[in-house]
């Protein structure tokens, strides 16, 4: 489980593929404090560490993953927004994320504002009920407030630290992102569809 708050970025310093997986050496601040089998959100896709060594550490993203995220089109170079996982105790500063994205937006509006900056996205039409005006949303792993919904579109307005310590910085019009709707929202759904099917 994660909040959707964004502790560092990692870099993108090997890729490598073995069959229908691949292999993400990821070189961060954060890889002294990390151990193998933890589980870490890249983009607000949650990962395993696979891997450790010196300043870099090795995740794994299998089929499944990459068909639904952005992970296949990562590059070396990329940067990546990291958050490990919730301790419990912890203050929640965002909303509960699963580290699940269920699809990828793009982005079709950037816009730089007096302080801030403003990001419109488009996403996948059949996930349009589980966006609300004012709602939470996780793009690449950022916990943000959707608004201004229109059918299979959101808008997110970005502060200056956020701006400067995610990959937001380097979003254009044409970016794509992953995406995860609110869990509360999915269940839901999935409540009133079970409730209306025959027995």
């Amino acid at each position: 489980m994660f909040t959707g708050i964004i502790e560092a970025q990692a870099r993108v310093a090997a890729i490598r593929h073995e069959g229908t997986n691949i292999h993400f050496d990821m070189q961060c601040s954060l890889t002294p404090q990390l151990k193998i089998d933890q589980s870490v959100a890249h983009n607000g896709v949650c990962l395993t560490v696979v891997a450790i060594a010196e300043d870099r550490y090795t995740v794994t993203a299998v089929a499944e993953t990459l068909a639904k995220t952005s992970l296949g089109s990562w590059q070396v170079g990329d940067n990546v927004n990291i958050e490990r996982s919730l301790k419990v105790g912890d203050r929640l500063d965002g909303h509960f994320v699963q580290g699940h994205a269920d699809a990828t937006a793009q982005c079709i509006l950037r816009q730089e504002l007096e302080g801030s900056w403003l990001f419109r996205f488009r996403f996948p039409v059949q996930f349009a009920p589980l966006v609300i005006e004012k709602g939470s949303i996780c793009l690449n792993g950022v916990s943000l407030t959707a608004f201004d919904i229109a059918q299979n579109e959101l808008t997110v307005t970005i502060i200056p630290y956020t701006y400067e310590h995610t990959n937001f910085c380097s979003l254009q019009e044409g970016s794509t992102v992953n995406i995860e709707f609110d869990v509360l929202g999915k269940y839901m759904v999935r409540i009133r569809e079970t409730q209306t099917q025959p027995a």
